[in-house]
């Protein structure tokens, strides 16, 4: 069972905006799929709730913030939303559920180095455990020198960078639907969906 987890320990980087999307992806490719939100916000949560019935199902994982326990058996596969500041035991209890991470990262060089620490345990991870890491580029434009400088910066620490996503107003407005943009007509988020390619060839691998 893939079990996918988005994780940065700082906060407001879109962390939610994926792990939906990711959850709506594999939907739309008719997998049994769990959404899980150990984050006390419960974004992920929300948005399930506002879900409509007549989009392809995503079942809510109830999970609690303090316990870490394996999904339930009836899901083919599985999106974990983390907090903010995920570390210590909590951290080391996800990665042990973990088959991928995916860590969205804005190109600032401020995000960048508040994550650094995060990214040099991540790696480490990957190569005790076979973990399989990747990161999304958050609200760039893939043709900047801040996208060059992340590529960089990523690219030193062995971590493929599977794609850059705009800033759009699309995801805010379909979130706030229950939607993602594997629920609406191609068309309608054309750009978008090119620019998920990478991620979700990834997630398929």
């Amino acid at each position: 069972m893939p079990i996918v987890v988005v994780a940065n320990p700082k906060g407001g980087v879109g962390k939610s905006t994926l792990s939906t999307n990711v959850a709506g992806y594999f939907a739309s490719r008719g997998h049994r799929v769990m959404l899980g939100d150990i984050d006390r916000q419960q974004s992920s949560g929300l948005w399930l709730k506002l879900r409509p019935e007549a989009a392809r199902p995503i079942s809510t994982w109830d999970i609690s913030h303090d316990l870490i326990a394996r999904p339930p058996k009836e899901a083919t596969h599985v999106v974990l939303d983390t907090p903010a500041g995920l570390h210590g035991w909590r951290f080391k209890d996800v990665l042990k559920l973990a088959n991928k991470v995916i860590v969205p990262l804005q190109p600032s060089i401020f995000d960048i180095y508040a994550t650094r620490a995060f990214l040099d345990e991540l790696a480490e991870t990957r190569r005790a455990d076979k973990l399989d890491v990747g990161i999304v580029g958050m609200r760039v434009d893939p043709r900047t020198i801040a996208a060059d400088k992340l590529a960089e910066f990523v690219g030193g620490l062995g971590l493929p960078v599977l794609g850059h996503l705009r800033d759009t107003q699309n995801y805010i407005h379909l979130a706030a639907r229950g939607l993602t943009l594997f629920d609406v007509a191609p068309g309608r988020v054309e750009k978008d969906l090119q620019q998920w390619q990478g991620i979700c060839q990834w997630l398929d691998a």
